[in-house]
């Protein structure tokens, strides 16, 4: 490999603390690769999760690989570079196992990059046993695998805590047994839930493009993949399981908190995804805690409802009890309170994230958020009361029977919040700054919305245009925003049959450039992204079982609809 690759993987290396090393020649070997920089990756705890999982299995050996980050370099866009594991610099050819772990769908363009530059054929047919098995799991194939189907040996959907043990012990007995790869992938399908081999099924189109059944090539594979959710997650320890100094939120130390929310928003993925909302219990959460104060002083909570932990404030306590720091995303607007807001101030908090995501109730009651104006006005005078000098606001455009007064309510709130703190504060106290980010609203496979379209990206632009026009010459209110075009691209790979992977591969062919990839493909990508979907069609991710019927999705959907 390339030296100055080599000298900074082992600069990487020095820089950590808790990564295993382990010696190659007895184990089996799997690399872990995350599509997008090391930055990125190492604070994602999903990624760092399954890094602890596989290591933790006797008879295997886990590595890491990210995107490289100078993209641009010559030999790595002509895959001359190859791609290498941090820990021992191997390529990752080599490994038994690649698993990719994806929780973006803009990530998707990344896979093939990185395969490629690998020097491993993209298509799985395309494969010899040489070759590693390419396996994917994350929040975002399980909402739809279907874009990278054919990119792909099986897929590990869901929770991975139960099902990777599962799938190690199943490979090594198959491997023993001398099996090749068409028996493994048949064998694992029918013993664990939540795999699912993609080419074990072939999807049957009607004239008119859409899909008229998923049909298994043997008789007796599952008709759907089932997911199974963990009943126990004290069972489970779902924390930082590296610290670097080179990664988002370096100087936190993350550990879950819940998993799943009982609010079930109906624009929101992982309120369906990790059903039921689960609490892990502050026994297990301060232990956690305590590990993560003999590496860092900032303790992060995550997860899907954290202000919603029936004994947050315990928690929260016991931070500030050991002179360190509390981290929190966001809070629920209408789950703050006088006492969580002291302990934020405590924990050396100087901005607040909330998540209105309308400016009006009409469309918040759209979204099914819960929240009224008032609730809004009241938090956002108790953070700034309590001297928390700035607040992050998160909205959403492009929403489904949006009006221009929807829009404009998002710049009248904004404004009476700033009236709120300026008055609230009376110039005795310093308030900063509000940021505004807008964003456009995608639909989600496996929500009530998901049979929405995505709104015009031009309009959508003009929208938030608008709202960065209505605070242009204030200082005190800055907006960004995702850039709308990507958001197209984004609801193709969110919304996309396996017929999308066709025009992934063209986006890879010319070099990232989705204009011409969409013209040289004889695939009408508005067909996903902009065509209304009846109720009684198969969408591509109904594979997929979660346990929430498409009965009660249609209900939510058609009350979304009626205002209720």
């Amino acid at each position: 490999m390339n030296w100055k690759v080599k000298k900074k993987y082992e600069s990487l290396l020095e820089q950590e603390r808790g990564y295993v090393k382990k010696v190659w020649g007895t184990y089996n070997t799997v690399c872990l690769a995350y599509p997008n920089y090391y930055r990125t990756g190492m604070a994602n705890l999903g990624f760092q999760t399954v890094y602890k999982i596989i290591n933790e299995q006797p008879s295997f050996l886990c590595e890491r690989v990210f995107l490289p980050a100078a993209r641009s370099d010559a030999e790595f866009a002509t895959g001359a570079a190859g791609m290498f594991s941090l820990e021992s610099q191997k390529s990752i050819a080599e490994f038994d196992i690649l698993a990719f772990s994806l929780s973006f769908e803009n990530d998707y363009p990344h896979v093939l990059t990185m395969l490629a530059a690998a020097g491993i054929p993209l298509l799985t047919k395309d494969r010899a046993e040489e070759f590693p098995l390419v396996i994917g799991g994350g929040i975002a194939l399980t909402l739809n695998p279907e874009p990278l189907a054919d990119y792909f040996d099986l897929f590990i959907l869901g929770e991975a805590e139960e099902t990777l043990p599962q799938f190690t012990r199943s490979f090594e007995d198959a491997r023993r047994l001398g099996h090749g790869r068409p028996g493994l992938l048949k064998d694992l399908q029918k013993q664990i839930p939540g795999v699912y081999v993609p080419g074990l099924y072939e999807v049957k189109y009607s004239a008119d493009s859409r899909i008229e059944a998923f049909v298994s090539r043997e008789a007796d594979l599952p008709q759907k993949i089932k997911i199974n959710h963990i009943k126990d997650i004290n069972s489970y320890c779902t924390e930082e399981v590296i610290s670097a100094t080179q990664m988002e939120m370096e100087d936190m130390y993350l550990t879950e908190v819940n998993r799943g929310c009982a609010r079930s928003c109906r624009f929101c993925a992982a309120s369906f995804v990790y059903r039921p909302a689960r609490f892990r219990s502050a026994a297990e959460i301060i232990a956690s805690i305590d590990r993560g104060l003999a590496k860092k002083k900032k303790i992060g909570l995550v997860g899907t409802a954290v202000s919603e932990h029936p004994e947050l404030i315990k928690i929260c306590e016991y931070i500030i009890a050991q002179n360190a720091q509390v981290g929190i995303g966001s809070l629920r607007i209408d789950q703050i309170n006088e006492k969580i807001v002291d302990l934020i101030k405590a924990g050396g908090i100087e901005t607040v994230a909330l998540a209105p995501e309308a400016g009006s109730q009409k469309m918040r009651d759209f979204l099914r958020k819960d929240i009224t104006e008032e609730d809004i006005f009241r938090a956002a005078e108790l953070l700034i009361g309590k001297e928390i000098p700035n607040l992050r606001l998160y909205f959403m455009v492009g929403l489904p029977g949006e009006e221009d007064q929807d829009i404009d309510a998002i710049i009248d709130l904004t404004r009476k919040i700033q009236h709120h703190a300026l008055l609230y504060t009376q110039g005795k106290r310093k308030f900063r700054r509000i940021t505004l980010s807008v964003n456009q609203f995608i639909p989600k496979p496996q929500t009530p919305l998901q049979w929405s379209v995505l709104a015009d990206v031009s309009e959508t632009g003009k929208k938030i245009k608008k709202i960065i026009s209505a605070f242009g010459r204030d200082k005190q209110i800055n907006v960004i925003h995702d850039v709308p075009k990507w958001n197209y691209v984004q609801a193709l790979l969110s919304l996309g049959d396996r017929r999308v992977g066709e025009i992934l591969m063209a986006v890879h062919r010319l070099d990232g450039n989705w204009v011409k990839a969409f013209k040289d493909v004889n695939i009408n990508p508005d067909f996903y992204v902009y065509r209304r979907k009846s109720f009684d069609e198969v969408l591509p991710w109904d594979i997929v079982d979660l346990g929430v019927s498409k009965k009660i999705l249609i209900s939510e959907y058609e009350k979304a609809l009626e205002g209720k």
